[in-house]
């Protein structure tokens, strides 16, 4: 197909100030790329943090970054090098952006399978808690979030479109509900999935003659996978409004959308700060060790 050909298919009725809208997306996108370092630099420097827990976090926060990057790259496509026309250039653009997004998907699954192996599964197999069974899965989540994009990269159903990122066009009917099934929906299924499961075994440990042994770990499991649902509630909630733009072709939600997927990583992260019981405490000792170093000493005029 050319990639001259004039379209509107994706691009709203009217035309979307991308100058205001892409700075806005591009300081959530950096506060978000911050704080992501902020975890890995924490994760990988304090020993106390050198669980598999944190291992998966790292991963979520490497996806995020990731996500970032190929986004701001986009953005500069867009804003910057109009004469870029190449259909295969913004094929591969499109790949990487869909990647992006099944990375970020597949880790908050993978932290939920964590979950229920360290649940479950600790009790009866050593592997499951192992850094080595973690590394695997961080493996198998990667490499699935490179193959189901693999249709946007070897299909024609990306090409250069005018002042218009790199999606797939919504003419492409069966391609985009693929988009919003593989990228989207199964993740979710699977998440909620295991959330119940967990919920249901640790209602049942509270209610068994075993509470007293274990309701302490049943309780810091639940915890844990409270955590996981609120990060990934706060996700998929900045990416509704893409979902909606493609099924109803409101023009503001496109627009909402551009801004609320980078908005909502960058929440999702300062928040990853707040709800994680041990990066809080060590947050909150060195701001008071801060405080105390800055604070001049108090005088005894006794």
């Amino acid at each position: 197909m050319n990639s001259t050909t004039l379209t509107t298919d994706i691009l709203p009725s009217s035309v979307v100030n991308y100058y205001v809208i892409i700075p806005l997306s591009l300081i959530c996108i950096l506060v978000a790329i911050i704080i992501a370092c902020i975890i890995l630099s924490l994760v990988i420097f304090i020993k106390r943090l050198h669980t598999v827990t944190h291992l998966l976090i790292c991963n979520g926060s490497i996806a995020s970054i990731f996500y970032c990057i190929v986004q701001s790259i986009n953005y500069i496509y867009l804003a910057f090098i109009p004469g870029e026309i190449n259909d295969f250039s913004c094929r591969l653009r499109g790949f990487f952006s869909y990647m992006s997004i099944s990375a970020i998907m597949h880790s908050y699954l993978a932290q939920a399978i964590s979950r229920y192996f360290i649940s479950v599964l600790s009790n009866k197999y050593q592997w499951a808690t192992s850094f080595k069974t973690h590394i695997i899965l961080i493996f198998i989540q990667w490499s699935i979030a490179t193959i189901i994009p693999l249709p946007a990269l070897l299909t024609e159903d990306i090409y250069h479109r005018p002042h218009t990122l790199c999606w797939v066009p919504k003419e492409y009917t069966l391609h985009v509900t693929y988009t919003i099934i593989a990228y989207y929906l199964i993740p979710t299924v699977f998440i909620f999935v295991i959330y119940i499961g967990i919920y249901l075994r640790v209602k049942r440990h509270r209610n068994s003659v075993f509470i007293t042994i274990r309701g302490r770990r049943s309780n810091r499991d639940l915890e844990l996978l409270y955590n996981i649902m609120i990060l990934f509630a706060l996700y998929i909630f900045g990416a509704l409004p893409i979902i909606l733009f493609i099924l109803t072709k409101i023009d503001l939600f496109y627009t909402i959308g551009i801004i609320s997927v980078s908005l909502a990583l960058a929440i999702e992260k300062g928040v990853t700060l707040v709800v994680d019981r041990d990066i809080r405490n060590i947050i909150k000792k060195c701001l008071r060790q801060s405080i105390a170093k800055v604070r001049p000493p108090t005088r005894n005029f006794a």
